[in-house]
């Protein structure tokens, strides 16, 4: 295994640590789950095995770190359904009484090469920020960390039809944020 640079760390610390910020939402557990990650990388250096590159090699050690603090703080809180209230108000806004749009959505012209920008992702954040917390987790974990429906019901205490609202919700709200935000021209 090539040992990194003090640079290249750095560089991976960084990254890694946007990486937990975006799925905690909490600097302080962000912190910690990188900081745990990076020991456990030093730890257990020797089964690395190059298969991978080291990043995504740090990244599936940081998913189970961030597994691990969701796990804990579902154990700690629970989590209510009121929290949506907001979201549902302006998911309602979006449609007439007999289920038409009330307004056409955006052309997304390209979204492909939205992909390839800096500015566009970090609007993407700004948007799951401002997502109630657990629709966010939910739509993180399946989305970015990529677990199972069955994973995420067992991991946050709730069934399947609560996670297919709270996805349908959040992908519905992160239409809406990236419509005005990205493809409405708003910061173009």
């Amino acid at each position: 295994m090539a040992i990194p640079t003090d640079e290249n760390l750095q560089q991976l610390r960084s990254y890694l640590l946007r990486y937990a910020r975006l799925q905690l939402r909490d600097a302080a557990l962000a912190e910690d789950a990188v900081q745990e990650t990076l020991l456990a990388a030093f730890d257990h250096g020797a089964t690395f095995s190059g298969k991978s590159e080291y990043k995504s090699w740090l990244v599936g050690i940081l998913k189970h770190k961030i597994i691990d603090v969701i796990r804990k703080r579902s154990r700690e809180q629970s989590l209510t359904v009121d929290e949506d209230a907001s979201e549902s108000e302006m998911i309602e806004g979006m449609f007439e009484a007999e289920g038409q749009w009330h307004r056409l959505p955006a052309n997304w012209g390209n979204p492909e090469k939205s992909l390839e920008d800096k500015k566009f992702w970090e609007i993407f954040d700004r948007c799951l920020e401002l997502m109630p917390a657990r629709t966010a987790r939910v739509f993180t974990m399946r989305e970015v960390m990529e677990l199972t429906s069955d994973d995420i019901c067992k991991e946050l205490a709730i069934s399947q039809t609560n996670l297919w609202v709270l996805l349908h919700r959040a992908r519905l709200s992160l239409r809406g944020c990236l419509e005005t935000r990205w493809f409405g021209d708003a910061t173009k």
